[in-house]
């Protein structure tokens, strides 16, 4: 044990809080377990340790990730036991889906133990309702998705903006009075500015690293799939990248890897579920449920980029930057007449060329355009999507 406070003591030296993330201030640290689930490489593990560096007392406090080679020999609750009878109060366990049996061992943690606290991270593919034991009435979830281009402005370029609503910006009323051109920063965005480890310029072997071991692991340890199937992964996420973008046709696709059409559905759910894909569908009339898939995207721009290069279609990377970045706040939806429908409004993505035509013209429906600077009217530039969260 004195090896994991060691290791602990480390990281925490080494970490920075000049910059952190938008969940920061949203999470309400006082609950007993909470768990923090995102994709891999957004900032988890820094987050967490932010918070201990910040306000605990480290000696009352022990961070751990799951995947440690302790474990190997020491289950997760005699760790907790030991801690608990030290006086420990904290107790932050990383990348918890790399432990067998961890839903059970919390469970039994928070049962035990009741003036502990604890806080896990996992991949997003982590189902808390999944395993021998439902997390679902102790832990409190939260999810971390990749930088907004408000964030990446703060830790790229040290521009401190504050999050715009939807309302302020389909009224046009985002304004980035530090930046006399914003585009060629925003370009800079679509393309390595999601990730936090972006700004290490080292993007490219990362998300390569990224996306091999969410195929090649964690996707099929959480469904319990065997080493075929992470090669139907990849050949199905080469497909979505090739589009332009997804119109899904389910019978097509599942010739093509060689999957039936009830296996693939739950491909592309793990594979969204992981932060590689997102899907787009169609609001149902009253209660808006989900209705059918309209369009598959890659999750965010930067996986276009790694996956296609320069030769990425531009009509793709728009639609896919807007969806990415509205989700979080609002539910997005296909529209029968323009691209997508947030609450009333309707929004046609486009370039500077993009005419009113598809749209109708009821106040609450809007041109967005990826090459303009500055809104007009109901014209509204891409990049101030961005500025959400």
């Amino acid at each position: 044990m004195k090896a994991l406070y060691q290791k602990f003591e480390t990281l925490l030296q080494h970490t920075s809080t000049d910059f952190k993330r938008y969940l920061f201030e949203k999470i309400v640290w006082d609950n007993r377990m909470i768990g923090i689930i995102g994709p891999r490489g957004v900032g988890k593990t820094t987050l967490i340790l932010q918070y201990i560096k910040e306000n605990l007392d480290s000696r009352k406090a022990l961070y751990v990730s799951a995947d440690d080679l302790y474990f190997g020999k020491n289950r997760l609750f005699d760790l907790a036991n030991e801690f608990y009878k030290n006086a420990g109060e904290y107790l932050f366990i990383d990348e918890i889906h790399k432990y067998e049996d961890w839903s059970r061992e919390l469970k039994n943690i928070y049962d035990s133990f009741p003036t502990l606290r604890v806080v896990f991270t996992g991949s997003s593919v982590l189902d808390i309702l999944k395993g021998t034991s439902d997390l679902s009435r102790r832990a409190v979830i939260y999810h971390l998705q990749g930088l907004s281009f408000r964030e990446y402005l703060k830790l790229f370029h040290d521009y401190n903006f504050e999050p715009y609503s939807l309302e302020q910006i389909v009224n046009n009323e985002v304004k980035l009075d530090e930046i006399k051109h914003p585009l060629p920063i925003f370009h800079d965005y679509l393309k390595r500015g999601y990730y936090p480890f972006g700004v290490e310029n080292e993007l490219d072997l990362r998300l390569g690293q990224i996306i091999v071991q969410t195929l090649e692991t964690d996707i099929p340890q959480y469904a319990n799939l065997n080493v075929g199937t992470s090669r139907k992964l990849k050949r199905l996420l080469s497909i979505i990248a090739e589009s332009v973008p997804f119109k899904p046709n389910y019978s097509k696709i599942a010739e093509l890897i060689g999957v039936s059409r009830n296996s693939l559905d739950d491909y592309f759910l793990h594979m969204e579920k992981s932060g590689l894909i997102s899907q787009l569908h169609t609001a149902t009339k009253g209660i808006r449920a989900l209705g059918k898939v309209e369009k598959v995207y890659l999750d965010n721009t930067n996986l276009i980029y790694s996956l296609k290069g320069e030769n990425s279609n531009i009509g793709n990377i728009r639609e896919t930057f807007f969806m990415n970045q509205m989700r979080l706040n609002n539910q997005v939806y296909g529209s029968k007449n323009a691209d997508f429908v947030i609450d009333d409004y309707t929004f046609e993505i486009g370039g500077k060329n993009k005419t009113q035509k598809q749209i109708e013209q009821n106040g609450k429906s809007f041109i967005v355009k990826d090459d303009i600077e500055f809104g007009y009217l109901n014209v509204i530039p891409l990049w101030a999507f961005g500025m959400n969260y």
